[in-house]
């Protein structure tokens, strides 16, 4: 049935809060539990996080933005749920590997950073932390660097937050009618 024999229209929902909540709270999982603060978590704990939150709904996030004619988040958002995915599922992959990979989704998020520039303080906050925490977390693995990857896990926790901020912010904004979280 098309959107305007059901009377929808898919132009009108925005999936970018949903996005931003789902990378929010997946960057923070990836973060915290990678920072070694709880007492016998690791990133692995953060994989079922990543795998549904992350990956599926990020994705579709992604799909939304995409067919409602929102390019860039619609590319963020499926690049990036294709990253949580994939490592989600990619436990048994050697060092080399492991670090190659993320050095590879560092380029993406690198790009992101790049072409969201404009957008304000908090997108480059996002993309940009995330881009050095996954660089710092490949470095980590490379070199059996603990630190290293404790400090990517730091900086993605941050990038969490900033992505949660900016969905709540946005959220509290059109719930309330006025703008409640200064976000510029």
């Amino acid at each position: 049935m098309s959107n305007e024999a059901s009377g929808a229209n898919a132009r009108s929902a925005d999936a970018g809060n949903l996005g931003y909540l789902a990378l929010g709270l997946t960057l923070l999982a990836y973060g915290i539990l990678g920072t070694g603060i709880f007492s016998g978590t690791g990133l692995k704990d953060a994989a079922s996080v990543a795998h549904l939150v992350g990956g599926l709904t990020l994705f579709v996030a992604g799909l939304w933005q995409l067919r409602s004619g929102d390019g860039f988040t619609g590319t963020a958002f499926t690049g990036l749920g294709a990253f949580w995915a994939t490592w989600s599922t990619a436990g048994g992959a050697g060092k080399n590997a492991a670090a190659l990979f993320l050095l590879l989704w560092a380029l993406l998020a690198l790009t992101l950073t790049l072409a969201g520039w404009k957008a304000g303080l908090i997108g480059r906050l996002i993309y940009g932390l995330f881009t050095l925490s996954l660089v710092l977390s490949a470095l980590g693995v490379l070199n059996s660097s603990g630190g290293l990857g404790k400090a990517g896990a730091w900086l993605a926790a941050v990038a969490g937050l900033a992505a949660w901020y900016s969905a709540t912010a946005s959220l509290t904004e059109s719930g309330w009618g006025r703008a409640l979280l200064p976000t510029k």
